[in-house]
């Protein structure tokens, strides 16, 4: 990691492509933007994705964070993404691997495997947050990218609309935890379902599952 850049954006309340056009100042060609959607969930998987907008990328697309926009928002952005930009790849990492590694980690190796397989290769990333993966890819951990930088920004929409669908579809074969509505987070309504029929093979085994009283109050 070169360094790691602040949570200030400077350019307004949209991100933008300021810190992808910097690094292509610097002769980097192929700048990617990563984000992971599922850290916090007690069920489901860690999706990460990695994003290359590419200097033709049309500067007019507001995209923002995924938190940020409507689900029918996200859902035109993650197909103008796929269709528009230079590259895209995302990474599932499974309940069973999070148990393994732990969510930091599991974290870094979804990032890892993301900058390793997407093509065009990338010679410089954007990473949202404060922690870089080991990588043999220079680049920026970037606090708060996914506002700050349309590359992450672009990669927070893959991976949130990609982990949604999931949930929503296992959702019908785990009806009683109702995945659908809450995503597999900490939720009263979920860890009630917990409570009451147990665990199913989408729950992280290592995250604190029991419903806690004081947490429901």
């Amino acid at each position: 990691m070169e360094k790691q850049l602040g949570s200030k954006n400077a350019s307004g309340s949209f991100p933008t492509l300021e810190l992808e056009t910097v690094a292509q100042g610097r002769g980097f060609r192929y700048v990617a933007g990563v984000d992971e959607a599922g850290r916090g969930p007690l069920a489901g998987p860690l999706v990460v994705a990695a994003v290359i907008l590419g200097k033709d990328w049309n500067s007019g697309h507001l995209l923002n964070d995924s938190k940020k926009l409507s689900l029918q928002k996200r859902e035109h952005f993650f197909e103008l993404i796929c269709s528009e930009a230079q590259a895209f790849k995302i990474v599932s990492i499974s309940p069973q691997e999070i148990d393994s590694l732990n969510i930091l980690q599991a974290t870094m190796y979804g990032m890892y495997r993301c900058l390793a397989e997407i093509r065009p290769a990338p010679d410089f990333a954007l990473i949202d947050g404060n922690h870089y993966p080991q990588t043999p890819v220079p680049g920026n951990a970037v606090i708060k990218g996914d506002t700050r930088s349309k590359s992450i920004a672009a990669a927070s929409i893959l991976a949130k609309v990609t982990r949604d669908r999931y949930m929503v579809e296992k959702a019908k074969l785990f009806p009683e935890w109702s995945f659908d509505l809450h995503k597999g987070y900490p939720t009263k309504l979920h860890r009630e379902a917990i409570e009451e029929y147990g665990l199913t093979p989408l729950h992280r085994k290592s995250f604190r599952l029991k419903p806690v009283q004081m947490e429901l109050l």
